[in-house]
């Protein structure tokens, strides 16, 4: 992705952090019918590999895991924390008028080595794992275990899981970096300033990501 040096990420474990935040992904792949891509939450593992690996697994009827071949490489682009920046935030706007609307961002785009695993052992503890980091904070968690052996089963029998391990991580944090120290002051305030707690939350990440 474009990525000028101001917001570029280069901390593997900040952005293997932010994967383990912000776990839906969109898995793209190419094949000879062209670009695919699917919506899927991953599990990230920073011990498999030298990047970390991801887990993750897709409906069997979906075109992507008959057009996608193993071994192949993919693209998984996790995003979080965005908000639209208007210009009135900006002190300089009433001093010169030079400036324009924006978008404040954050992505991960992971690169790696598609696999399927079809083992139904090593699916069911895939589907283990993935319901518990998401269960665990549940006053009663849910539990693969709580429903039929038979039901489980068969609903595995409609799924595939895909692992792909990262050789390649790129993160972009586009938090106004890029912008003089009054204008990225009024930018926290602005945001912070926001009803929308999803604004306020970008503010907190602009204020984190102040150079200096």
């Amino acid at each position: 992705m474009y990525n000028p040096p101001s917001f570029a990420e280069h901390d593997a474990a900040v952005m293997q952090a932010f994967i383990e935040a912000h776990p839906l992904a969109t898995l793209v792949t190419s094949s000879g019918a062209g670009l695919i891509a699917t919506h899927l939450p991953l599990l990230v593992d920073p011990t498999r590999g030298a990047l970390g690996t991801l887990a993750g697994h897709i409906a069997r009827a979906n075109p992507q895991q008959r057009q996608a071949r193993e071994g192949d490489e993919a693209l998984v682009i996790f995003t979080g924390h965005d908000a639209y920046i208007t210009p009135a935030f900006y002190a300089s706007k009433a001093r010169d008028g030079k400036v324009v609307p924006t978008w404040n961002y954050v992505a991960v785009h992971a690169y790696g080595t598609l696999r399927y695993v079809s083992d139904p052992a090593a699916l069911r503890a895939h589907l283990a794992a993935l319901t518990s980091r998401h269960e665990s904070t549940r006053e009663r968690p849910w539990s693969v275990n709580d429903a039929p052996t038979s039901y489980i089963d068969k609903q595995m029998g409609a799924i595939v899981g895909v692992e792909i391990e990262i050789t390649r991580l790129e993160g972009k944090w586009k938090m106004s970096q890029n912008r003089s120290a009054e204008d990225i002051d009024g930018v926290i305030d602005g945001l912070g300033a926001s009803s929308d707690p999803r604004e306020r939350a970008v503010g907190d990440v602009v204020r984190e990501r102040r150079p200096g």
